[in-house]
């Protein structure tokens, strides 16, 4: 079949089976199992020949000419035994569930990935298959899935201004569906790589936590079908909670989008019985303020994580920049001991998630000194009458192509404002430590331009982004008072 067939099929039962109220998630989940049985079995044929540790009760050929109840039954057992075996294999079908009841419509899902030879299949086929289901999950607003899925022309672009190279280990402590890796894979792909650089790409560069088994199955089956990790490696995934300790292990790289939501919590069972959650902080001797707030945190474990000298790019909520107390700790700590030399302000309506206003912090770690590290540092105001949808006008990495300019990759020493007093409409401009730290609270939520919206009532933007921008206003609003009445409970007990 061609590309294109190929990828329409799959596509198309995934609708067929939403007639039957199997999700976007649970169709993937169900891809994920057979696809990964499907090419574990393939593996262990000519000419590969590979000892793939699959019990063979419970292989992909265990479910051939099996039908109705049987094939439930069987496929209900297999799943759950699969889900009892080391390495990457258990990790897969953790918690692993059949979600489609209807015998006959799993069969004609076995026998779709049966008619296929996928390990002769081009890795941007795979890749183009689940990625979009991927994003379609993403979409699925009810279902959540949108806070662990970045928008691949975002991370491309961060990417494209840290510039991984061979020989160099990435880490994301919070992966989600792997998109970080992936665009850093392609990224160093492109390089003409000899064959140890080859093996380094694929087995020892990516590390990463994801604690939602689910997501951590869609990570692993995307990193797999895009030529990352074998399918009988050392897990590289964590499931462990990436903030509760540091395990000691640095790298050249961290790129990262944090899940959304300030508070870190835990579920907990009161003396009544009750399931309530309880806010948690992380008392760890390398962060520089104990708090709950779940961004800081990792802000705090991503500076632990870099080499001296490695790069971070991540994706932070605006109240990392201006919030006092513990925020005012973290931010000057970072400028003394670290070079935060850029912070990319992003527009709201690009992420899945609502309510949502960020920036991408990029820094570089560096060794103990007295004086502070961070001499300058850059903003670029990609927010200000700047008007993105999801559906209708999704951002794109081109939209970007003017801050990837003004980034300098190759030399950040050559960079050039384009805001002047006689320019001040230009997003690309300079702040010395100095000015920051003058700063009340030393707050990096650093705007200058006028929004044209409140000046220039013949130029409003169309209805629905107008209405989409009151909605991810109100939402944003809606979360800074939940966050109020969260911390007067907390200082109330």
């Amino acid at each position: 079949m061609t590309e294109s067939a190929i990828i329409s099929k799959v596509w198309n039962f995934a609708h067929v089976l939403r007639d039957d109220g199997v999700s976007y998630g649970d169709y993937l989940e169900q891809i994920t199992y057979l696809l990964f049985l499907k090419m574990a079995h393939e593996f262990s044929k000519p000419p590969h020949n590979r000892e793939i540790n699959i019990p063979a009760e419970y292989n992909w050929e265990s479910l051939a000419h099996k039908k109705g109840a049987e094939l439930e039954s069987h496929y209900n057992t297999l799943l759950r035994e699969l889900g009892k075996q080391n390495g990457t294999l258990g990790q897969i079908f953790t918690k692993a569930q059949n979600k489609i009841q209807d015998p006959s419509k799993l069969l004609k899902v076995i026998d779709m990935i049966d008619k296929e030879k996928w390990t002769i299949m081009g890795t941007d086929i795979k890749g183009k298959i689940y990625e979009g289901l991927l994003e379609k999950n993403a979409e699925d607003t009810k279902s959540g899935a949108g806070q662990y899925f970045t928008p691949r022309s975002l991370i491309k672009v961060m990417v494209e201004c840290i510039q991984p190279k061979p020989l160099r280990t990435i880490c994301d402590p919070a992966c989600g569906t792997g998109g970080f890796f992936l665009a850093a894979y392609d990224h160093i792909a492109k390089n003409n790589l000899n064959q140890e650089e080859k093996v380094f790409l694929k087995e020892k560069t990516f590390f990463g936590n994801e604690i939602v088994a689910n997501t951590r199955r869609m990570c692993l089956m995307n990193m797999f079908l895009h030529n990352i990790g074998e399918i009988d490696s050392e897990n590289f995934i964590s499931s462990a909670d990436a903030l509760i300790s540091d395990e000691g292990e640095r790298y050249d790289y961290v790129l990262a989008n944090p899940p959304f939501g300030k508070k870190s919590s835990m579920t907990i069972t009161n003396e009544e019985g009750e399931q309530v959650k309880q806010d948690l902080s992380y008392n760890r001797q390398d962060f520089w303020a104990t708090t709950s707030n779940k961004q800081l945190n990792f802000l705090q474990h991503i500076k632990t994580l870099l080499k001296i000298n490695g790069e971070a790019a991540v994706v932070m909520p605006d109240n990392v920049l201006f919030e006092g107390g513990a925020g005012e700790t973290v931010r000057k700590e970072l400028l003394k001991t670290a070079d935060l030399h850029t912070i990319l302000r992003l527009p709201t309506g690009i992420f899945y998630a609502h309510g949502v206003k960020a920036n991408v912090l990029f820094f570089d770690n560096k060794p103990a000194s007295k004086n502070p590290w961070t001499k300058e540092v850059w903003v670029y105001d990609y927010r200000t009458n700047i008007h993105h949808t999801l559906k209708k006008n999704p951002m794109k990495m081109n939209d970007l192509k003017d801050f990837i300019k003004c980034y300098k990759t190759s030399n950040r020493n050559k960079r050039k404002e384009t805001y002047s007093e006689k320019d001040p409409e230009g997003r690309w401009r300079r702040f010395s430590y100095e000015e920051i730290i003058a700063r009340d609270k030393t707050n990096l939520d650093i705007f200058w331009l006028k929004d044209k919206s409140l000046a220039d009532l013949d130029n409003l933007p169309e209805p629905d982004i107008l209405a989409s921008e009151i909605i991810e206003n109100i939402e944003a609003g809606l979360e800074s008072f939940k966050t109020i009445k969260e911390s007067l409970n907390g200082n109330n007990k």
